[in-house]
């Protein structure tokens, strides 16, 4: 190596694509991996040890909803970014991809949410569009064209289950046309998968079983049980192999669901099986009450064994937190009023690394490729996911001998909570790179990162 890098990781252990850990130095310059050498190989202006740490691609979460306040449709100022993308460094996250919903169209707020979301972001960041209207499915090849090329659709939205969000109800032919739209245009849908006229019924029967909610979590999962997201997935995936579209399955939470999508792909859909942090670490018997409501609900012990033996063989694709930064006031009112979601960047990889490495002994490479190459592959990220040269330098440096406990002190996000408050973790994330700038060094978030994220265009192939 003839030139000088800007920075050195020197003394760690790296997580190389196709390889494994291995004790190598990973060099930096203008942004990018230059370098992956020996052990003090290579030429850098600024040398930072990190004996005894691991140098890991930087996370990435292709499924946030970042909001203001009570509202998650969208960024409306730039502390929204900064204080999220905040949670995200410190949860070893360096690319995020907010869903941003709207009854209006998207193509005319398109610049203004980069700008506003650029001048807070600490990390980089893409847009998934929640696409819910005529006008929107008409202006879809433009959004993927400007490097949006996954589109949402809410199954569950049907009739008036919507209003809340403020969106129309659509049906199975909407879905169909989206599908049709999507493939044409290089395109990949991400449906929330609900059969809510199912869970209509199922809900009046558990309001007259449980009026004052007592059952708690058990309640609210038997308000949308597993065969209705099972349901839902199947007819999205089943039709997705009818159009030729490929479907990023989101949040899927039960051992039903996962058997309906490894069915559809065994017939031939093109499925990515995405799961999310909390359905691998909390169940209907977790001790957090009301604030663990949320969206495909927490399920049984059961369906989360189900879902670390899928991870175990190969069968999970990608891992996300669905992290949603209400303020905690949201979950007030007993399990029929609290609004569904929590919080999950700052705990991001602390806690898939300290539940599935630590406590169940599944190696990084079982784990790691479902938060980095894999996310990245399945969203069009194509300068991110892997500590390769030539890649954009995200990297997370994480401490897997840690042993630390969660408290509020140790968040970044804005609502100011975490279902994982006072659980003791055996991994932290004590750097956090964006393309080089440290978004979190030592432990502490940099401000001289805020505004240095960048809306990424992402692209399939």
């Amino acid at each position: 190596m003839g030139h000088q890098a800007d920075l050195a990781l020197r003394g760690g252990m790296a997580f190389l694509p196709g390889l494994g850990l291995q004790r190598a130095d990973v060099l930096i310059t203008d942004g990018k991996i230059s370098g992956i050498s020996t052990p003090n190989g290579g030429d850098a202006q600024e040398n930072i040890d990190i004996t005894g740490l691991t140098i890991l691609p930087g996370a990435i979460d292709a499924h946030i909803h970042l909001g203001h306040g009570m509202d998650i449709a969208r960024p409306r100022v730039p502390g929204d970014a900064k204080s999220e993308t905040g949670a995200a460094a410190i949860g070893g996250v360096t690319t995020i991809i907010p869903y941003v919903m709207s009854p209006d169209p998207y193509s005319a707020v398109f610049d203004e949410l980069c700008k506003i979301t650029e001048a807070g972001a600490r990390v980089d960041f893409s847009f998934h569009f929640v696409i819910a209207t005529e006008e929107q499915l008409a202006e879809l090849p433009t959004l993927i064209k400007r490097g949006a090329p996954s589109a949402k659709l809410f199954m569950n939205i049907r009739g008036d289950e919507g209003a809340r969000l403020g969106l129309s109800g659509t049906d199975d032919g909407f879905l169909f046309r989206l599908l049709e739209v999507l493939a044409v245009n290089d395109g990949v849908l991400c449906p929330h998968p609900e059969n809510i006229e199912v869970a209509w019924v199922l809900r009046e029967r558990a309001l007259a079983a449980d009026p004052e909610g007592k059952g708690g979590l058990a309640t609210w999962n038997a308000t949308r049980p597993p065969f209705v997201e099972a349901d839902a997935l199947s007819r999205a995936t089943y039709f997705a192999r009818i159009t030729g579209t490929p479907v990023h399955a989101v949040h899927t939470s039960s051992s039903e669901a996962l058997d309906a999508a490894l069915r559809q792909r065994a017939g031939g859909s093109e499925i990515c099986i995405e799961t999310c942090l909390h359905y691998l670490t909390h169940d209907i018997t977790s001790d957090i009450g009301s604030i663990g409501k949320v969206n495909p609900p927490l399920r049984t012990p059961a369906d989360r064994e189900a879902l670390w033996a899928a991870i175990s063989r190969g069968d999970i694709d990608t891992i996300a937190t669905d992290h949603i930064h209400r303020p905690i006031a949201c979950k007030d009112g007993g399990i029929w009023k609290a609004q569904p979601g929590f919080p999950g960047l700052d705990a991001f990889l602390p806690a898939l690394l300290t539940y599935g490495h630590d406590q169940r002994g599944l190696p990084l490479e079982k784990l790691i490729p479902l938060v980095s190459e894999n996310p990245a592959r399945s969203m069009g990220l194509n300068t991110k996911g892997t500590l390769r040269p030539g890649a954009d330098a995200d990297i997370a440096v994480v401490d897997l001998n840690a042993d630390w406990v969660v408290g509020k002190e140790n968040l970044g996000t804005d609502a100011g909570y975490s279902i994982y408050e006072g659980e003791r973790m055996s991994a932290r994330v004590v750097h956090s790179l964006s393309r080089g700038c440290f978004a979190l060094r030592d432990g502490a978030l940099q401000n001289n990162a805020v505004g240095q994220g960048r809306f990424v265009a992402r692209k399939f192939g």
